[in-house]
């Protein structure tokens, strides 16, 4: 059966079948524009649904502009509004239709009703089209005077709009100063609120170009009109009390009589209902009291109460921005939450996002007072259903026995855990035994007897895999079947996909095969044979370099893999102490949220002025020397500030070129590069006593290779590309982003001392060996660098910070790396062009 013909389908309800209805609803429109009988605005009520129906649906009605326009000629405000917002819909994108709204929008600022007023003179407004700006300046002069408060506060918005349409109109006409007037003597606060707005957002624009401006913005932050604001903020709604908190944010007071009067006005809105409200006056607080320490402490116990309030009182969405900044304020002072422990325990009926923010405050709080309590509460959490929250329960415990002295009680639990036979439980408790048996050595009989009796085939994690294997290694000794259970998972090498694993495979074997040569000396080789042929990079490297090292000599591979074991003091912190402080700084905001600083998240025109800092005040970008050196970049100064200003002293803590992973191998010994530069020289004299000195390791552990291997050339120093570039976004982008790979001092030869005269000498000195300057600064004795290179042929980098000291002849450099397994042969680069500077 054929389909239907187009003329006999049905339409669709929500749309028109073609331009017909479109046309029908126009002649409709039209012989209603003129009608004053009883029902037509009924009738165009209807109407005009249909035509901001079919315009949410995206269809193009805008061929009925002229009849919306004649139908709006109607006391009715339901109409009003439908009109003005099919107006404001199509007239920046029909600037001629948009001629025919001028009268009739003129004619309504004009009405009676001051609804009808503020509406039209919104819409006005709205047209967003400049080539009528001419026909606002005189409704908005009218409606910044108008008797009704409605009108004045969207007029007042209104300004705003102009200004972002016509800059100079705006100014011209004065209207700034008109709404300065209206902020200070405007009975009605919410026209005070939008007056303040407004001028903070059109003289931070003007401020760049305009003195005039800069005076007026400081003006809103002088001692009377923050005090104005203050003592009627009571008068203002939720939004207009955030705005005037924000700006006493950045009131500078006099003395500490002006902050305790501050603080004695806000002190009411920390009982407000709104949390917005609530955090922002702690910010106020915060900042006030920072330079007094005693007064900041009082803060916290003050703020305490209210926040804790919130968080109990909200929705889940509030409870988590609210125990966001709670625990911001935690980790910045545990002992003045430690007695409120109980707050942060976990709900049933909480979501998971939450649950996991509380068990973070736990660990942050925990101290010798509370830790039972807290473990306890924690343990229960590990039988959770959700499989999530009992992992993050299982870590919670374990962060807070490595930050507490007696940990009895906490290392019964955890071995506890062990007895639970759930995968993902051992898994996460195997991981962290290992960490604190790092820390506590003591605690190893313990910890190995319970261990021990856990079967490797019921593990499937690598961490958890790997972290057992690296205690079969570490406690050889004290664990009878240590090295059959090596032998019986080396033997299934293949099985292992994990390259973590397979590294602690290795390592472990080696450790094992000191101590008890006879029962490993066939796993190791076959350990040493399967990792030689592996096709892992690291996995091969690791192998060769234990099957020489074996070769050279045992007692040096016997230090160098298994050296006296030594307590871990601390673990290195994932933030610096400089990213916390400017993450408070940003208190009240997403930063906290996020628990990054903005500049992480947010583009570069959004960022807003950002403080330099003292230590690299003087520090600049780096002029072009030569038409060689890197193009002339030019970005903003908070880019460069971004750039340099990171202080990375607290980075390098506890790092090795493994980015500090709690979970490798620490086979990255201080021993490892001059032993590995002892094998690559040795020549065949070496290698005989190699040979003697060894017993015969290729025959002993079964690898069927040569006695007498021939000695390995050394490797050729690392090609860098002469012509690299790169952006300093680029590079500023990469410096935060990057861990550092490796940080080492110099002496400088007292030619190049004396030649430091300016930074430029050592820029064109290091340019002649492909090492680019992107940014230098300082005087004697002091100077500072920022270098880049990149790899031959690779798209790698190589950034390195370079501080010399002209007094002391020495140069402390920090290198981060895209490539970090070379980071050690570029600065071995880096430090022979260094020597070089200054001589003939």
């Amino acid at each position: 059966m054929p389909p239907p013909a187009a003329s006999s389908r049905y339409p669709s309800p929500s749309q028109p079948s073609g331009k017909s209805e479109v046309t029908d609803l126009k002649s409709q429109l039209r012989q209603l524009a003129g009608s004053r009988a009883p029902g037509v605005d009924d009738s165009k009520r209807d109407l005009f649904k249909k035509v901001i129906s079919y315009m949410t649906i995206g269809i193009d009605v805008s061929s009925v502009f002229g009849e919306m326009v004649m139908c709006s000629a109607t006391s009715d405000i339901v109409l009003k509004k439908m009109c003005y917002l099919y107006v404001g819909n199509y007239a920046k994108g029909n600037p001629d239709l948009s001629l025919l709204t001028i009268n009739f929008l003129q004619r309504d600022c004009k009405d009676e009703d001051p609804m009808i007023r503020g509406l039209a003179l919104r819409s006005l407004c709205s047209l967003r089209v400049p080539n009528l700006v001419e026909y606002l300046l005189g409704p908005l002069g009218s409606g910044l005077k108008d008797n009704n408060s409605y009108v004045r506060t969207i007029a007042v918005t209104g300004v705003l709009k102009l200004y972002h349409i016509s800059a100079s109109t705006c100014i011209d006409a004065e209207f700034p100063a008109t709404l300065k007037s209206l902020m200070l003597h405007d009975s009605d606060a919410q026209v005070v609120a939008n007056c303040l707005a407004a001028l903070q957002e059109i003289w931070s624009l003007e401020a760049s170009h305009s003195e005039e401006a800069c005076r007026e913005k400081e003006s809103l932050l002088s001692k009377p009109l923050i005090y104005y604001f203050l003592n009627r903020i009571k008068e203002f709604n939720e939004w207009a009390q955030c705005l005037i908190l924000e700006l006493a944010v950045k009131y500078v007071p006099s003395d500490s009589n002006d902050i305790f009067d501050i603080m004695n006005l806000l002190e009411d809105r920390l009982q407000h209902a709104n949390g917005a409200v609530v955090l922002a006056t702690v910010k106020v607080f915060l900042q006030l009291t920072l330079s007094m320490t005693d007064v900041h402490q009082q803060v916290y116990e003050r703020i305490k109460s209210p926040l804790l309030t919130l968080v109990s009182s909200g929705s889940p969405e509030q409870s988590y921005a609210i125990l966001s900044h709670l625990h911001l304020l935690v980790v910045r002072a545990p002992f003045i939450f430690a007695s409120d422990y109980k707050h942060f325990y976990c709900q049933y009926n909480e979501p998971s996002y939450v649950k996991k923010l509380k068990l973070e405050m736990l660990t942050a709080i925990a101290n010798e007072s509370n830790t039972y309590e807290i473990v306890t509460e924690l343990c229960e959490y590990a039988a959770n259903v959700d499989i999530e929250i009992a992992r993050e329960s299982i870590r919670a415990v374990g962060k807070i026995a490595l930050q507490q002295y007696d940990v009895n009680a906490i290392v019964d639990r955890l071995l506890q855990f062990l007895e639970m036979e759930k995968d993902y439980v051992t898994a996460e408790t195997l991981v962290l035994v290992k960490d604190l048996l790092r820390k506590h050595p003591q605690w190893s009989h313990d910890c190995i007897s319970v261990v021990g009796g856990i079967s490797s085939k019921n593990i499937q994690e690598p961490k958890a895999k790997a972290a057992l294997i690296w205690m079969l290694g570490e406690y050889a000794q004290d664990m009878s079947d240590a090295p059959y259970i090596l032998e019986n998972l080396i033997e299934n090498w293949e099985e292992e996909h994990s390259a973590e694993v397979r590294l602690h495979l290795l390592t472990a074997a080696m450790k094992c095969f000191f101590k008890r040569a006879p029962e490993t000396q066939k796993a190791l080789g076959i350990a040493l044979a399967a990792g030689i042929a592996d096709f892992h990079q690291d996995v091969h490297d690791r192998a060769l370099f234990y099957y020489r090292v074996l070769q050279y000599d045992v007692h040096v591979a016997e230090r160098v893999v298994s050296p006296p074991q030594q307590a871990v003091s601390a673990f290195a912190d994932t933030q610096s102490s400089e990213i916390k402080d400017r993450i408070f700084d940003e208190f009240n905001s997403l930063s906290v949220i996020y628990q990054k600083p903005s500049y992480i998240f947010t583009d570069k025109e959004h960022r807003g002025p950002f403080e330099f800092s003292d230590e690299l005040g003087s520090t600049s970008i780096t002029p072009e020397v030569s038409s060689d050196i890197v193009p002339a970049q030019q970005f903003e100064a908070n880019d460069k500030d971004l750039l340099l200003s990171t202080d990375e002293k607290d980075d390098n803590k506890g790092l090795s070129s493994n980015n500090g992973s709690a979970y490798t191998a620490p086979y990255e010994s201080s021993n490892i590069s001059s032993q590995m530069q002892e094998l690559a020289i040795s020549g065949p004299a070496a290698s005989a006593t190699t040979t003697q000195s060894s017993f015969d390791f290729d025959d002993l552990l079964g690898l069927g290779l040569s006695t007498a291997p021939a000695p390995t050339p050394s490797p050729p120093l690392l090609k860098l590309n002469a012509r690299a570039a790169l952006d300093p976004r680029a590079f500023q982008q990469k410096w935060r982003q990057l861990p550092i790979s490796l940080s080492q001092e110099y002496s400088v030869n007292p030619q190049g001392i004396a030649a430091l005269t300016v930074p430029q000498s050592l820029i064109k000195h290091m340019q002649s060996h492909s090492i680019h300057c992107i940014a230098s600064g300082g005087q004697s004795p002091n100077f500072k660098f920022f270098f880049f290179a990149q790899k031959e042929a690779e798209p790698l980098d190589y950034l390195t910070e370079c501080i010399i000291n002209s007094s002391s002849a020495k140069a402390q450099i920090k290198v981060k790396a895209d490539e970090q397994s070379t980071s050690q042969a570029f600065a071995t680069v880096f430090e022979t062009a260094l020597s070089k500077f200054g001589m003939p």
